[in-house]
């Protein structure tokens, strides 16, 4: 499938149409995912917070990603091994995993986190279209440390979102894209601002999105985390000048012949210098 630059945005729209439907099914059949477990303290979401500020001077951290699919590229490995892909990006170097458990867009499995996770012994996010809190639950339930909250999708609501998923110990990464939708970040309690150079509207990929908005967040005192865009070492050059403290990388990695050797390639590269130049992600 060939990137859909140009898209109407309609995909995106259909994407949290469909989520709030099932999520809506899933909360009727379980109420409460966390039934019957202890309180988590706002401590536990600590460790994935503390993996993406961990890169040494000059460098980035590096957040892998297991996905199957991409809407925006197609199928990339639909039979991959959560367990064994988050093992060999594990051992390249990554300070930690971002998994897809979003099934009708992504062929992913929310069994795939708790695999990959442990498999990895890595601080792990979860990455889905986050559109009612009882997700955040589930997120917790699944043993995640950090969840994804769009601002494209949650809005105004972003806000509330950061809160209640702070209160059950996950670190939120509060993902935009544009100035506006910064701002919407800034005025959340969110420390770690993800800025996708991809937007979700279009599927455009602008790889100088995050180092443009980069420098906002940073001097506002929040962790930045550049996603999408991003294609090897060279994509890396200008972010940790702008601010950049980590990047998330998933199709190139699990394109990868050797994902272990293109996580060890992010994780030593060079990330200051000159503009950034990504490219697909």
């Amino acid at each position: 499938m060939s990137d859909r630059s140009g898209h109407d945005g309609a995909w995106l729209d259909r994407i949290v149409t469909a989520r709030r439907l099932a999520v809506a099914r899933a909360a009727a059949a379980s109420p409460s995912p966390l039934a019957g477990r202890p309180a988590r303290s706002r401590r536990e979401g600590q460790p994935f917070l503390t993996a993406v500020r961990s890169a040494p001077p000059g460098r980035v951290a590096v957040i892998a990603e297991v996905k199957r699919v991409s809407p925006a590229r197609g199928d990339l490995r639909r039979d991959l091994d959560p367990a064994s892909l988050a093992a060999a990006y594990a051992r390249g170097g990554a300070a930690a995993l971002s998994v897809l458990t979003e099934p009708e867009f992504f062929a992913a499995r929310p069994e795939d986190l708790p695999l990959a996770r442990t498999a990895s012994g890595l601080p792990t996010l979860r990455k889905d279209f986050v559109v009612d809190p009882w997700q955040l639950e589930e997120t917790v339930a699944l043993g995640a440390e950090a969840v994804l909250l769009m601002v494209v999708v949650l809005g105004r609501q972003t806000g509330d979102f950061v809160a209640r998923t702070r209160a059950l110990g996950l670190t939120p990464l509060v993902e935009v894209h544009d100035e506006a939708e910064m701002e919407i970040a800034l005025a959340s309690e969110a420390e770690l601002i993800g800025i996708n150079n991809r937007d979700l509207r279009t599927f455009a990929v602008d790889p100088q999105t995050a180092a443009r908005l980069a420098p906002r967040a940073a001097a506002a005192g929040r962790t930045v985390a550049a996603l999408s865009g991003i294609d090897g070492p060279k994509g890396l050059r200008g972010l940790r000048p702008a601010g950049v403290a980590a990047v998330l990388v998933g199709e190139s990695l699990v394109r990868s012949g050797d994902p272990e050797r293109a996580v060890a390639a992010l994780a030593a590269a060079d990330a200051g210098g000159g503009g950034a130049a990504g490219v697909v992600d």
